[in-house]
């Protein structure tokens, strides 16, 4: 498959907006109630979705100095494996990882699962939308206390709802791939 970034931006839009983009009365994880829901998983947990999202947030990442790319469980999970899968292929692996909620409560006691990241790593983080930013400020919390670094947080969709703003009082910059904006005109 060769086509081009903005290609796959408008391939990866039009599969959201048929997939995932549901109109209705919805609460969501914030408690906010909102008449429209976007299911974002149900597009990155696809072939195409999966392949597509992590073409895409590798060329956002191209120029960035980074150890490793890794979000919150269940958001980033189907990414971290199609960027993990792509970045391989294109023979520049990118380590990647995931943040349970919880530490485990067996074993080691993880919260961040991958290869293992050292104090001073730089990382991307990843979630699949942002609302209010509660998943992406427990992840940064996390990796904080290990003492990496987070260049930046890059979203599938940034819902316009405070998460950009949340992030930066962390000093973490917020790049979505797509805004609610495109969803709702």
């Amino acid at each position: 498959m060769n086509t081009t970034i903005a290609q796959d931006k408008a391939q990866l839009l039009d599969i959201l907006k048929k997939e995932a983009f549901f109109k209705g009365k919805f609460i969501l994880s914030s408690g906010k109630e909102s008449n429209f829901y976007l299911d974002a998983r149900l597009v990155s947990l696809s072939a195409a979705g999966a392949y597509l999202t992590g073409r895409i947030m590798l060329d956002m990442v191209k120029n960035d100095k980074i150890d490793a790319i890794g979000g919150p469980t269940l958001g980033a999970d189907p990414m971290v494996g199609a960027i993990a899968s792509l970045s391989y292929q294109s023979q520049k692996p990118i380590p990647t990882f995931i943040i349970r909620k919880t530490p485990k409560a067996h074993g080691k006691g993880q919260q961040v699962e991958g290869p293992a990241l050292k104090e001073g790593s730089t990382v991307v983080i990843i979630d699949d939308v942002a609302t209010t930013g509660k998943a992406f400020l427990e992840s940064i919390e996390v990796l904080q206390k290990m003492n990496v670094n987070i260049k930046k947080a890059i979203c599938i969709i940034d819902r316009g709802e405070g998460a950009r703003e949340a992030l930066a009082k962390h000093n973490v910059p917020m790049e979505p791939i797509f805004t609610i904006d495109q969803f709702l005109s």
